[in-house]
């Protein structure tokens, strides 16, 4: 057995060749620097025979061929072996086994790290109960207003941006009145009334928010400001079953002509002929914003030279990371503000507030109930905040003391690193 080295592959073979004639058998063939490395014997016997007695060499080049072929003339070798595999690549053989070092390797670092991530947690949870409690002991009323802030439903992000604001102004008794008041005016709210300036209107949003009984609440006010012939309904839902069922009754009990438009074309004929009326409102289909389809749905609402102000209905009952989903997902059609409903049946105001603040989505009307206009109020900013008060007295769902400390406690321990 002899190791042939050389600058490229079909020198190596031109060596073998030579040197020890068409027997000899090529035990393995790899690239390294420099060149190319060919390991050649004349007896293919002793080779294995080698291997199995231990011989390195001659042990990883049998693992590296386990078939091997003699050496043939210079151009049927170089086309036919080594074309088949590149002048600098591995044995088949030597390359399961890296990929099985490799796999192994992977294996063992993954449990490593997820170890490591187990001890991690260990040590955290007592460290953040410990940052928890030296703010309470050494700043008691900025944890008191984090606490407080957190009662109400805001998100622990934007708890601590207040709290921060406040204290850096000076923390005292009053400082609970200086937070509702900042959120109040960090709420945004819709500058035109659409009652009032009219237009083509839709309202968008998922299914089960009530977005049909939002548009007759709308057209019922605008009709009583304006008279039954300034307003037109337009419903493209044709999904769900008796959808036009539902908004042509509103319109019987209004005396308000509804339309049917199933597509873009139909969507822009009627707008045409609706145009003479000085608000237009538009009920589309409900739809999941994880829904494939959603953006096909939205894009019936692009009529090209009509300006359709979109809205989103966003339901009050909804957990922060939901209502930030639906707000991610509808945001494609131009939102040009939103309508809060169901704040009668909503738990917490706070989630959706945090969520309006964060997204920068101004809000018009809230709803807080079924009837038809009662219940649809112009947004206030103030009026938003003393409703998410009232239903924190009203619940009194204080977070626990643990749940301060996974929130609040990593942050304060990485702040004093």
């Amino acid at each position: 057995m002899k190791r042939y080295f050389a600058a490229d592959a079909r020198q190596a073979l031109r060596e073998v060749r030579e040197e020890q004639g068409p027997d000899a058998v090529i035990l393995s063939n790899r690239r390294v620097q420099g060149g190319v490395e060919i390991i050649a014997a004349m007896d293919y016997e002793d080779a294995l025979v080698n291997a199995s007695l231990g011989n390195p060499m001659a042990e990883s080049s049998a693992t590296a061929e386990s078939v091997v072929s003699p050496a043939r003339p210079y151009d049927q070798c170089a086309d036919n072996t080594i074309s088949m595999r590149s002048a600098g690549s591995p044995s088949p053989g030597v390359a399961a086994e890296h990929a099985a070092s490799s796999a192994e390797t992977g294996s063992t670092l993954g449990r490593i790290q997820d170890e490591l991530k187990g001890l991690r947690n260990i040590m955290e949870a007592p460290l953040m109960q410990f940052a928890w409690g030296e703010m309470g002991r050494v700043k008691p009323l900025y944890a008191s207003l984090l606490k407080q802030l957190m009662m109400l439903g805001i998100s622990p992000q934007l708890s601590e941006m207040i709290t921060k604001i406040i204290a850096d102004k000076g923390l005292h008794k009053h400082n609970w009145l200086d937070a509702l008041k900042m959120m109040s005016q960090m709420v945004p709210i819709v500058s035109d009334d659409l009652l009032e300036q009219g237009g083509v209107v839709s309202l968008v949003g998922p299914t089960g928010v009530g977005k049909t009984t939002t548009i007759a609440k709308l057209a019922a006010r605008f009709a009583l400001r304006h008279g039954r012939r300034s307003v037109a309904l337009v419903t493209t839902d044709s999904y769900r079953i008796g959808a036009h069922e539902q908004l042509r009754t509103y319109g019987r009990i209004l005396g308000v002509p509804v339309q049917v438009a199933s597509d873009c074309d139909e969507l822009r004929n009627v707008l045409e002929h609706t145009s003479e009326h000085k608000l237009t409102l538009i009920d589309t289909a409900g739809i999941s914003h994880r829904d494939l389809n959603l953006s096909e749905q939205l894009a019936t609402l692009n009529v090209r030279d009509m300006k359709i102000k979109n809205y989103l209905v966003l339901s009050a009952t909804g957990q922060m990371n939901l209502q930030d989903d639906v707000i991610r997902s509808f945001s494609q059609a131009g939102l040009h503000g939103c309508i809060l409903t169901k704040i009668d049946e909503a738990a917490s105001l706070g989630e959706v507030l945090s969520v309006l603040i964060q997204h920068k989505l101004p809000v018009a009307y809230i709803s807080d109930g079924q009837k038809v206009p009662d219940n649809l109020h112009q947004a206030r900013g103030k009026l938003l905040v003393r409703e998410a008060v009232k239903l924190m007295q009203k619940t009194r769902k204080s977070p626990s003391e643990e749940e301060l400390a996974y929130t609040f406690g990593g942050i304060v321990s990485n702040a004093n690193v």
